[in-house]
């Protein structure tokens, strides 16, 4: 009996190790994701701001403004 009881902690201890691994992202691997993130923002910012784009968007804008229904 005492094998028995002792094999299924054993298993229950093993399953709630394995169950604990790779369970999240540790904090910094969340700021990684952050800097990255914000970095990818900033460039998205500046390519859509710069001057043909911008004149791009504008020009869609218009276009779309001066449809006729």
């Amino acid at each position: 009996m005492y094998q028995v009881v002792r094999a299924r902690l054993r298993a229950l201890v093993c399953r709630m190790r394995a169950a604990r691994k790779d369970t999240g992202m540790v904090t910094s691997e969340y700021a990684m994701g952050i800097v990255a993130a914000v970095a990818f923002a900033v460039v998205l910012y500046k390519v859509v701001t710069s001057g043909p784009v911008d004149a791009a968007l504008t020009k869609i804008v218009e276009q779309a403004l001066d449809g006729r229904m």
